[in-house]
C-alpha cells in the first residue's frame, strides 16, 4: 500500500513539475513565442569560441548548485538562437567542472538540447588525429563526481540504455553526408576522472572493453542532461593517440593544437547539424523521468 502512495506521489510530482517547466518555459524573456527555441553548446579543451557565431549577450546564471563554468554566451548560429559556454572558461580542471551547474543553467535559459564538443584520446587503432567521432555508446570510470541531481530523498533510476539523444546523433549525421565532411557515426566513449592522463596498461584494458576514446568530462555530464530531460549529443575530436599507442610523449600542447587545426571542421560541421534540427522533439528524451521514481 505504501509502495502504490509512493508511486502515486511521484507520478503526480512529475506532472506537476512538467506543467510548472512550461510555464517557466513561456515567460522566459526573449523567447519571443511558441516559434522559439535555443540549443545548448558546450566547448571543450581549446574550444573556447565558434567562428562565425555571433554573440548577442553574455548572461551570468545562478543555479542551487552554484555557477557555472563561465558567463553563457547566447547569439545566432545558422539562424538558430544558440547558448554556448565554454566548459573549463579559466583553466578549470575536468574533476572540479561543475557539471550539475552547467546543465542546470542550460535548463534555466530554456535550452531543450544541448550539443557537447570534447578532446579525447584515440584508443581505436583506426582513429588518427583530426578524426572527428560521433559519440553513441559511454563507460564511466570517474570517481569522485557528483553524479545526479537526486541525491536527496527522492529516488529516480533515469534509463540510460541510450546516452544519446537519437535525433540529434542523426542531425549530425545527415550535416556530414551534405557537407562532405568525415565523420565516424559511432563510437564508445571512456570517460576517467584526470587529471593525470592514463597508464598504458589503463589502455590497454580499455581497449578489451571496447572503447574507442578516452576522455574526462563525459561523465556525469551525460547523464545530468538526462535526468533534466535535455536532449545531449557528444561530439568528440580525436587530438591524441592514448597512452601506449602513441610513440611520444602525451602533452596538454598537442590536444589544444590538434583542436585548433580542427576548428574548422568542427565550427561547419556544427553550423550544419544546427540548421537540421528540427524545432519540435521527437525523441524519448523529454520524457526520461517518467517512471523513473520509486
Amino acid at each position: 500500500m505504501l509502495l502504490f502512495y509512493g508511486k502515486l506521489l511521484y507520478h503526480f510530482l512529475y506532472q506537476y513539475q512538467h506543467e510548472t517547466e512550461n510555464r517557466r518555459q513561456e515567460n522566459i524573456p526573449g523567447r519571443g513565442g511558441a516559434s522559439f527555441f535555443m540549443i545548448g553548446l558546450i566547448g571543450g579543451s581549446g574550444l573556447h569560441e565558434i567562428p562565425g557565431f555571433k554573440v548577442n549577450e553574455r548572461r551570468a546564471v545562478e543555479t542551487p548548485y552554484g555557477l557555472p563554468s563561465d558567463e553563457f554566451m547566447i547569439g545566432e548560429l545558422s539562424g538558430r538562437t544558440v547558448a554556448f559556454l565554454p566548459r573549463h572558461s579559466y583553466n578549470i580542471p575536468p574533476h572540479k567542472v561543475n557539471y550539475r551547474a552547467n546543465i542546470r543553467g542550460f535548463k534555466e535559459l530554456g535550452a531543450e538540447r544541448v550539443i557537447a564538443v570534447s578532446a579525447v584520446g584515440g584508443i581505436n587503432n583506426s582513429l588518427r588525429p583530426g578524426d572527428i567521432v560521433l559519440l553513441n555508446q559511454l563507460i564511466d570510470f570517474t570517481k569522485s563526481r557528483v553524479n545526479t541531481f537526486y541525491d536527496g530523498d527522492d529516488v529516480v533510476h533515469v534509463d540510460f540504455t541510450e546516452p544519446y539523444c537519437p535525433e540529434l546523433r542523426e542531425s549530425f549525421i545527415r550535416a556530414s553526408e551534405s557537407g562532405g565532411i568525415k565523420l565516424l557515426n559511432a563510437g564508445t566513449y571512456i570517460c576517467v576522472e584526470g587529471p593525470r592522463l592514463e597508464t598504458a596498461s589503463e589502455i590497454g584494458f580499455f581497449s578489451s572493453m571496447s572503447a574507442d576514446v578516452v576522455g574526462m568530462t563525459g561523465m556525469p555530464e551525460a547523464v545530468l542532461a538526462r535526468e533534466s530531460e535535455l536532449c545531449y549529443v557528444a561530439l568528440s575530436v580525436v587530438t591524441n593517440l592514448a597512452a601506449g599507442i602513441s610513440p611520444v610523449k602525451l602533452t596538454a600542447k598537442e590536444v589544444v593544437e590538434t583542436m585548433n587545426r580542427s576548428t574548422e571542421v568542427v565550427k561547419t560541421l556544427l553550423s550544419g547539424a544546427i540548421g537540421l534540427v528540427p524545432q519540435r522533439r521527437d525523441c524519448p528524451c523529454g520524457e526520461a523521468l517518467k517512471d523513473a521514481g520509486m
